[in-house]
Parts: C-alpha cells; sequence; structure tokens
C-alpha cells in the first residue's frame, strides 16, 4: 500500500492504479478512497492513471486529533500531488471532497491542474445564512452531530436510506450498497468524523470557485436529499467560468455508485474532450 507523510506527521493512505494522464480523487464524509474503486477501475482500464487518497482520519489513513478542516485537507490532496510529482493532474471531488478540490485550487491555484469535476459535491456553502438564504439551517447539521455522537453506527447505517434515494419509488438499493456505506463510515475516526460535519457544511467556497480556470464538469442529481442542488450545483455552476453541468434527473446524493456507468461515460468523455 502507498502512503505519504504530511508536514505535520500524519500518514495519507492513497491507491494508484494504471499509468497516463493522472486523475486524482477526493471522496466524501464518512467513506474513504473505496468508494472510487468503479470510476477507479474503468479509467485505469482505459489508459488513466487513477489515484485516490483515504482523507486524514478517514479509512486507511492516520487519525489525527487535529487538522480536520477544509484548509488542511487541501494541503494534504497538495501535499500527496507533489510527493508523487503529478502533472496535468484531473481533479475529481465528491461532496465534501468536492469542497476539498474547490478549495485545493483556492490556495494551490491549478498549475498543476488540466481540469476539475464537481460531483454532488458541497460548494458553494451548505450552511443558511444571510448571504446563502437557500442553505441548510445549522440546526440539521447539529442532528447529525447528535447522531454520530449517540450512535454513529446506527446512525449510518440509517443515513444511507437518503444517500442512496432508497426511499424513492422503485429505488433499487442493494443491501450491499448500504454495508458498504457503514463499513466505510466505521472505519473513519471518531474525533475527524465529528469535526469534518462542520467542515463540509460551514465552509464557503465561493471565493474558491472563482479561481478555477480550468475546464470543469459539475454532475450532481436533482433528487439529491444530503446536498440539495439548488444551493449547491446550480451556484457553483454560475459562479466557475465556463464550467459544464450535467443534472442526473432524479439521481440521489450517491450517485457514482447508483449511476456508476452514466458517471464513468460522462467522465471518460470530459477526459477525452
Amino acid at each position: 500500500m502507498g502512503t505519504i507523510t504530511t508536514k505535520d506527521g500524519t500518514q495519507i493512505y492513497y491507491k494508484d492504479w494504471g499509468t497516463g494522464q493522472p486523475v486524482v480523487f477526493s471522496h466524501g464524509w464518512p467513506l474513504n478512497s473505496d468508494s472510487w474503486e468503479d470510476q477507479m477501475n474503468f479509467l485505469a482500464a482505459r489508459g488513466y492513471r487513477a489515484i485516490a487518497h483515504d482523507r486524514r482520519g478517514h479509512g486507511r489513513s492516520s487519525q489525527p486529533w487535529n487538522g480536520n478542516d477544509m484548509d488542511t485537507y487541501a494541503d494534504d490532496l497538495a501535499a500527496l500531488i507533489e510527493t508523487l510529482d503529478l502533472k496535468n493532474v484531473v481533479l475529481v471531488g465528491f461532496s465534501t471532497g468536492g469542497g476539498e478540490v474547490a478549495r485545493y485550487i483556492g490556495r494551490h491555484g491549478t498549475k498543476r491542474v488540466a481540469k476539475a469535476v464537481l460531483v454532488g459535491a458541497v460548494p458553494p456553502l451548505m450552511l443558511k445564512t444571510a448571504a446563502n438564504p437557500g442553505g441548510t439551517p445549522l440546526e440539521a447539521f447539529d442532528g447529525i452531530r447528535a447522531g454520530v455522537l449517540a450512535d454513529r453506527s446506527q446512525f449510518f447505517k440509517d443515513l444511507t436510506t437518503p444517500f442512496f434515494g432508497a426511499n424513492r419509488p422503485g429505488a433499487k438499493v442493494s443491501q450491499g450498497m448500504r454495508d458498504s456505506f457503514w463499513l466505510a463510515g466505521m472505519q473513519a475516526g471518531f474525533k475527524s468524523a465529528l469535526d469534518c460535519i462542520k467542515a463540509f457544511s460551514e465552509t464557503d467556497h465561493t471565493e474558491d470557485l472563482k479561481k478555477f480556470d480550468v475546464p470543469t464538469l459539475i454532475i450532481h442529481g436533482d433528487d439529491d436529499q444530503i446536498v440539495p442542488i439548488g444551493a449547491s450545483a446550480l451556484l457553483s455552476a454560475k459562479l466557475v467560468k465556463g464550467s459544464t453541468l450535467k443534472i442526473y434527473p432524479g439521481a440521489p446524493h450517491g450517485l457514482t455508485i447508483t449511476h456508476k456507468d452514466q458517471v464513468n461515460a460522462d467522465l471518460l468523455a470530459f477526459l477525452k474532450a
């Protein structure tokens, strides 16, 4: 297995499949790099180098007490890219990982970046504020924190229902899908999982998105019950100059799994364009 060590001594686990132009994947909360395996396998089999890391505090990476915030996540991503000396990179971020990609570009620029993809991503800002009236109220995120503190195992099991849209008529969500989400969530560090809720909900990426100057694809399901499209992708598409917005009708938040064939095809077409 591959690991890098960041400047504060945190070990970041990563997987590195295939050869070719590097495509670097950033995962959602409370998951890890395994959540990208469908896309990684698909692209690595088609001449790309697919790389994904477990965010600090998640999966097989270290579980430090500190640094569970979007600035540090972005700096960890930069450390990975620089340690592997990646160039002409395509950055792909899902949910919280979309915030990580946005903050990376906001803090580190695009000198190593060729393109960017935001999938079901949290930017520009999830939290409802005076300036962001369409956001989600703080009470909802306090509820997530309370659920994790009270019984995180059951909370993650319950979260798979809206995550995969299993509460919608005709939804086909296997027990295996639900179990894989739960397993990944339970691998995350307790403190890290709690801190990350604040990171993904309260970080404002408006200025980060304005710094995007590479071709950008934004993919989102219009039935996303976790990151509602109106306060995320629709606003991001206006902030990222020249971006392409692809809306998946009826798709849930977990569309990289439920709609993996469509996501894979759209990623490949974007990479080749």
